[in-house]
């Protein structure tokens, strides 16, 4: 006759560096009881886990969102002071927290980010914060809230736990969201099943249903850390009217993601903490847009069974030019690695860039191509990337309504401008109903002439328009402007 076993658990003791259990067995119908008495031991050592009881999950859930954090600033434009908030997650000791990369644009510069708050979860009470600025690799906006109240919150790193497998397909996966400044940021549950794990190129995970705030980080059933949720996909649907007609619309949820970085593309980069509030140094090499290898060439270039990247074009003084790169250059392994595949393609992309994300100014990369189909071996030495346009100089003229900034490398690159022809500045705002509006001026037009003199500085640009602001008796200027390739003369008139 079969026999089998019954387990009761008796007890546990605790010792220096662990804990062991005990466990009494019994002889019963139906099962094994070696082969149970061997999966409690599994159990007990973490190899293999038991389910987690439903009222567990109150208690995990209680302790995990002392990680959480909402994150307030205001954004002072020329006009008014705009309110946001964002979530992000503590991840160390410090008070050092992270938010998503799209909690700031790409756009707004430094000068412009005034009164970061920090608010604990079902508190009104606000702490005084400091913004350190953004990875490049990550895209992370670090701050660092004060002391006072950074023994009250909980590092991400506290709910790592070694050996926490991957989530699977199917595996259940929940997280934190937090309602609104009215409702004192209470936190809520959410949980749902993993649908896909896809290299998009970091390992990211999309579950059915939304598993957690942007940037929130996102748990197992034990209550271990498995991923930090991004920004969520925007979800294609058909719209229908009262007269029967429809249309497809793209609906993005604002406050909850279904998306989240595993955590192994998490954990290995919370101490890139920027040293400066524009995250200099950035790596750059200067090799401008990269698109996937046609099917059709890949073949005939016998690429069948491995990624490549043709190269548009190469930026004009940059490291790849010095190294030799070409435009239609074929980039087919770098850092002496064959570039990998994705699926889509247009992922690859992504994936050269953050690979020269990793390194830093100085450091040499080297880059194999085909060329005229010959392979070729380069050696990059990455640069420091130009001057990028959240750290461009700009100055508002309030009696002309226009703010103009510094003409940068990547405005030239953009309208095809070689580096000896760069001058004047671009706009950066033009108030409505101002002078500058109603001449025509327009945010991005490229200001070349002021009163038909030539402008080669930002300074030159400045100093003539404080001049003409100053001037209670102008009646106009006049400005040569050039928009999409189209050159024209705009009379701006003050009276």
């Amino acid at each position: 006759m079969k026999r089998a076993c019954s387990i009761l658990l008796v007890g546990r003791s605790a010792c220096s560096g662990g804990s062991s259990w005990f466990f009494r067995i019994g002889a019963t119908r139906g099962i094994c009881a070696r082969a149970l008495a061997a999966w409690v031991l599994l159990a007990a050592l973490g190899v293999v886990s038991a389910p987690l009881r439903a009222a567990d999950l109150p208690e995990l859930f209680a302790e995990r969102v002392k990680s959480c954090v909402t994150v307030g600033f205001l954004v002072e434009s020329e006009l008014d002071r705009q309110p946001v908030t964002v979530l992000g997650v503590c991840i160390d000791a410090g008070g050092t927290i992270i938010l998503p990369p799209s909690a700031i644009g790409p756009r707004v510069p430094v000068s412009q980010l005034k009164d970061f708050k920090v608010h604990r979860p079902d508190s009104a009470t606000a702490y005084d914060a400091a913004y350190l600025g953004q990875d490049a690799l990550t895209g992370w906006h670090f701050v660092r809230v004060e002391e006072k109240v950074r023994a009250e919150l909980v590092p991400l790193t506290a709910w790592v736990r070694r050996g926490t497998a991957e989530p699977r397909l199917g595996e259940e996966v929940w997280g934190v969201g937090l309602r609104g400044k009215d409702e004192d940021f209470h936190p809520y549950f959410l949980m749902s099943r993993v649908s896909l794990v896809e290299p998009m190129p970091q390992m990211t995970a999309i579950a059915a249903a939304e598993v957690a705030g942007p940037g929130l980080p996102v748990f197992n059933r034990a209550g271990a850390f498995v991923g930090l949720a991004l920004n969520s996909f925007g979800q294609d649907f058909t719209l229908f009217s009262g007269q029967d007609r429809s249309q497809s619309v793209v609906l993005v949820n604002e406050e909850e993601s279904s998306v989240f970085l595993l955590a192994k593309e998490v954990l290995p980069y919370l101490g890139r903490i920027p040293r400066n509030v524009s995250g200099r140094p950035l790596p750059w090499l200067g090799a401008f847009g990269l698109e996937p290898v046609d099917p059709e060439v890949a073949r005939f270039l016998h690429l069948e069974n491995q990624s490549a990247l043709v190269v548009s074009e190469v930026l004009e003084n940059s490291p790849a030019e010095r190294a030799g790169l070409k435009g239609h250059d074929i980039v087919v392994s770098l850092d002496g690695r064959p570039l990998p595949r994705f699926r889509p393609e247009q992922v690859l992309a992504a994936y050269v860039e953050r690979e020269v994300g990793r390194h830093k100014p100085g450091d040499v990369v080297p880059v194999a191509v085909l060329r005229d189909n010959r392979r070729m071996e380069l050696r990059v030495v990455l640069g420091d990337e130009p001057k990028i346009i959240r750290e461009a100089g700009r100055r508002y003229f309030e009696r002309l309504g226009v703010t103009v900034r510094e003409f940068l490398y990547g405005d030239g690159v953009a309208r095809r401008i070689k580096i000896a022809d760069q001058a004047g500045v671009v706009v950066d705002f033009v108030k409505p109903n101002s002078p500058a509006a109603v001449g025509e001026l327009a945010p991005d037009d490229w200001i070349r002439e002021i009163d038909g003199r030539a402008i080669k500085t930002y300074e030159e640009a400045i100093d003539a328009l404080a001049a003409i602001e100053a001037d209670s008796n102008r009646a106009e200027f006049v400005l040569l402007t050039s928009r999409g390739g189209d050159t024209a003369v705009r009379r701006v008139k003050l009276q």
